[in-house]
């Protein structure tokens, strides 16, 4: 079994329920790699909803906030 950082853990979590309003215990069903994806969709659908001004820096994925 691998653990992940709490801190990315509950990252992901805030972010798949604030855009998919689901439940605490819906969200730590999913495993990782689940969670990763739908960030990566709710992301997706983030940035063609709201696509960025060229002059503007291009706006950050949730999953690339925290990462150095």
């Amino acid at each position: 079994m691998t653990l992940y950082p709490e801190e990315e853990l509950y990252r992901e979590m805030g972010f798949i329920s604030y855009y998919f309003h689901w439940s605490q215990t819906d969200v730590m069903a999913l495993d990782h790699s689940s969670r990763r994806r739908w960030c990566e969709e709710i992301s997706s659908i983030n940035s063609s909803l709201n696509p960025s001004d060229k002059k503007k820096p291009k706006e950050k994925s949730i999953l690339d906030l925290g990462r150095k």
